[in-house]
């Protein structure tokens, strides 16, 4: 009896152990899921929306502390859990069916629902626990947490149902007015005002009054701010999304510069409507139309009100005003299905947590609160569903000639598809590059191309294409490496400098341009160096690098649809957009650009010395000097290093005029330090003989502009040094999970800010050229702008998402007010 006793024991341990190594196995592979599921759940979710989403992770936080705590109190629960694990979801799902009959009066839990109190809030949820659990506490904070993310998500859709709303009712009156004006239009040309074949524009005349309205906000702004009132209102104000105090404020300051704002907006009497026509000043005819406009209007103050004056609405406008309600109803669009993948992706979360509590537990609480959830707010409301059918009937019949499928380009552009080929070639180029390159050096060494010499004709001649194309590439790779770290880190740059999706540049297409461009570069001046070796002189060979900046130049705007046309042409834009600041209007993508051509001031002055050297003819009498000492090019190459900083400094005029914030000005106000400590560098190597004031006046100036620098990179560009931060000397929200990159970034910026110090030290390496030391000091400071560059945009990324901000706000042309003031 004792032996079968014993041996009864032994099988029963057996089985307990059995039982609790499968409980573990099983939840262990649970685990798993969940964390790929969290992965899943981390890279589908809406960047900018990612506080108001289902906090997955807490909740798995919450769960694994009940399960922790299960297991170590209670050991023989885990065998329970072990038997039950594999049954649980299935009997989840059959409790779910109609067809089924409950077994028991009531379910492990009851979740109460409150009515909203307000307009604003939503219904509440709150969930009471009706069975004893392994750990009761650790089960309230679980449910806890979970109906405080239930609320959230109520809220945050309602808010934004709302918001896109009140955006599609505006629009659609937007269009109704737009249809109204071309029918007047075609009617006028079908009464014979206008010839059919007349050349001249058919335009319509409109009594407007003689005061401007002073009503500044654009629909999308008021609708903005009220939203963000209404978050700041509720119980539940996303207390832990970045930049939740910042809310609400973005109402912009109004003083006596109100009359240079709103000349864009005038108002026009049409069919008993009084309707205010606001007209971008996005380009520079419009602004220069409006400036004289403020001019006529100073010299017309004398005259009566009473006579008014005429407004003449052409088709010119109405295209614009047409383009203006194309962009919007596109951007609706966006956001209305954000907002349903916004409902997919919580609904998913809701129902792969509780399936995990149930497997965990072995309670069934997944057909209770699943029912709740998809009874609420965020899953029953088909208004969005609705939206978007309305929104695409609109768009296919007014934008699209009734061709659906060319309205889904607008409305849903797919991704260009990442081609293995790409990823090929980069290697194969850069396997050419490296090899082309070792060569390259080995000869410039040999024949001692980089040494001292007191008249190198080489290096004054040569070095500097060579110099050029480094810098501009060496900056190219570092924007590869930029989009890469932004896609990795979920920085949605693509709509910070509203790039299309169909066109933008990945960084695999960044990277081929740069191995391709370099290998030709280097391949180039290898041949030039070899046909010097073997005796050619450099009459013969000078046109080479000549040649190869002109192909370059060709090739940025050959009108061919070969080598990333699009974004040639987008990068054209931008520089002609910057080389005539203030003239038009300063986007993101604008003062990026901006800022990187403040580090390539190397870069521009070789540019302007090579094109002076080529297209004089210097090359031909190798006279080099002509383009260094000719006074009128000298002062050219002096107003080049002033150029980028002057071109910063109109944009941040332009923003402060369009938008009205000082801190434009106080940014501006860096800029002239630049300016001014550049030219206190000017001077001194000028006279360098008598220059002990102007080395002075160097040391001050540019200390006082670094210490600015300084201060403009951390604090404003990067949003670090917060006093109140719970990251210490950082900010609350980042996006690299290890502080000590941010430290080390600061410092490492601190110190490549300080490279003016060359100008005073005079350092160089051994025997060698001392343009090859600018060169090296030069891309020490195009590596810290492409450090910069990642933190300027995290910190604009946060921007954007601790206002909930994922669709571009797009000014509407028209605004329909109640009485003329």
């Amino acid at each position: 009896m004792s032996s079968s006793s014993s041996f009864q024991h032994s099988q029963q341990s057996l089985l307990l152990h059995h039982h609790h190594s499968l409980s573990h196995t099983l939840l262990q592979t649970e685990y798993t899921n969940m964390v790929k599921f969290s992965k899943q759940f981390e890279g589908q979710l809406i960047p900018e929306w990612k506080h108001a989403f289902v906090d997955y992770w807490q909740l798995k936080k919450d769960l694994k502390k009940l399960y922790l705590l299960k297991n170590d109190n209670n050991p023989a629960t885990a065998s329970v859990a072990a038997t039950t694990a594999a049954t649980t979801f299935c009997s989840s799902i059959k409790k779910l069916s109609i067809f089924c009959h409950q077994r028991r009066d009531h379910g492990p839990i009851h979740v109460h629902k409150k009515l909203a109190s307000s307009a604003s809030k939503g219904d509440m949820y709150e969930t009471e626990l009706l069975d004893q659990f392994a750990d009761t506490t650790a089960a309230k904070e679980f449910f806890s947490c979970l109906d405080i993310q239930l609320n959230k998500v109520n809220q945050f859709f309602k808010t934004k149902e709302t918001e896109f709303m009140e955006r599609g009712d505006s629009l659609k009156k937007q269009l109704e007015i737009l249809i109204d004006l071309k029918l007047a239009i075609q009617h006028r040309r079908q009464t014979g005002d206008i010839a059919p074949d007349s050349k001249e524009d058919g335009s319509i005349s409109y009594t407007i009054s003689c005061e401007e309205s002073v009503k500044d906000t654009t629909g999308q702004e008021q609708s903005q701010e009220n939203i963000n009132d209404e978050l700041e209102k509720t119980d539940l104000a996303f207390s832990d999304s970045p930049r939740s105090e910042e809310m609400g404020n973005s109402t912009r300051t109004k003083s006596l510069d109100k009359k240079w704002r709103s000349f864009s907006g005038r108002v026009i009497s049409f069919q008993g409507k009084n309707i205010k026509m606001n007209i971008p000043l996005t380009t520079p005819s419009r602004t220069f139309s409006a400036i004289s406009h403020l001019f006529r209007e100073d010299l017309a103050n004398s005259k009566k009100c009473n006579e008014g004056t005429k407004l003449h609405i052409n088709k010119t406008r109405l295209h614009h005003a047409e383009k203006m309600i194309k962009g919007a109803f596109v951007e609706l669009y966006k956001g209305l299905g954000f907002l349903k993948t916004y409902r997919h992706l919580n609904m998913l979360a809701f129902i792969k947590i509780l399936k995990k509590f149930d497997k965990v537990t072995g309670k069934q609480v997944l057909p209770i609160y699943l029912k709740v959830v998809e009874s609420s707010y965020f899953n029953s409301s088909d208004k969005v569903i609705k939206l978007a059918d309305e929104v695409e009937e609109l768009f296919i019949k007014n934008f699209a000639e009734e061709d659906k499928r060319k309205a889904m380009k607008y409305l849903k552009p797919k991704q260009r598809k990442e081609s293995h080929g790409i990823t090929f070639f980069v290697g194969l180029f850069t396997g050419c590059f490296l090899a082309l390159l070792a060569g390259y050096v080995i000869m410039a060494h040999i024949m001692g191309m980089y040494k001292r010499h007191p008249f190198s004709l080489y290096m004054e001649t040569v070095y500097p294409i060579f110099s050029m194309f480094s810098l501009m590439f060496l900056h190219f790779f570092l924007y590869g490496c930029n989009i890469f770290a932004w896609r990795k880190t979920r920085i949605n740059y693509s709509f910070i400098f509203e790039l299309s999706a169909t066109k933008e540049l990945k960084y695999r297409d960044v990277f081929l341009i740069c191995t391709t461009s370099m290998t030709a570069v280097v391949g180039v001046m290898f041949v030039h160096l070899a046909l010097l070796s073997k005796g050619y002189s450099y009459t013969q060979v000078q046109v080479i690098p000549g040649l190869l900046l002109l192909f370059f130049l060709l090739l940025l705007v050959c009108p061919f649809n070969v080598y990333y046309r699009s974004s040639r042409y987008r990068f054209l834009r931008v520089m002609r957009n910057i080389a005539f600041s203030p003239l038009y209007k300063v986007v993101m993508l604008d003062f990026f650009m901006a800022d990187q051509l403040c580090s390539q001031v190397p870069m521009l002055r070789n540019l302007e010395y090579m094109a002076c050297y080529y297209i004089t003819g210097s090359y031909r009498t190798q006279n080099y000097n002509y383009c260094m000492k000719a006074k009128h090019y000298r002062d050219l190459a002096y107003a080049v290093s002033f150029l980028p900083y002057y071109w910063r400094a109109m944009q941040c005029a332009r923003r402060w005029f369009d938008e009205g914030e000082t801190s434009h000005l106080v940014n501006l106000g860096k800029y002239v330090s630049a300016m001014l400590a550049a030219g206190a560098k000017v001077a001194y190597e000028k006279d360098k003989a008598k220059g002990v004031g102007w080395l002075c006046l160097v040391v001050v100036m540019s200390s006082g502009a670094t210490v600015y620098q300084l201060y403009w990179d951390f604090v404003k560009d990067w949003g670090l040094l917060q006093i109140n931060s719970k990251n210490p000397w950082l900010r609350n929200d980042l996006m690299l999970r290890r502080k000590t990159i941010y430290y080390f970034s600061m410092g490492l910026n601190f110190i490549l800010r300080l490279a003016w110090l060359q100008t005073v030290l005079h350092s160089t390496f051994g025997h060698v050229d001392s343009r090859v030391t600018g060169l090296f000091l030069a891309a020490l400071e195009v590596i810290r702008r492409g450090l910069w560059n990642f933190f300027r945009l995290e910190n604009e990324h946060l921007n954007n998402a601790g206002k909930f901000r994922a669709v571009k706000p797009v000014p509407l042309p028209f605004d329909e007010i109640d009485e003329v003031d």
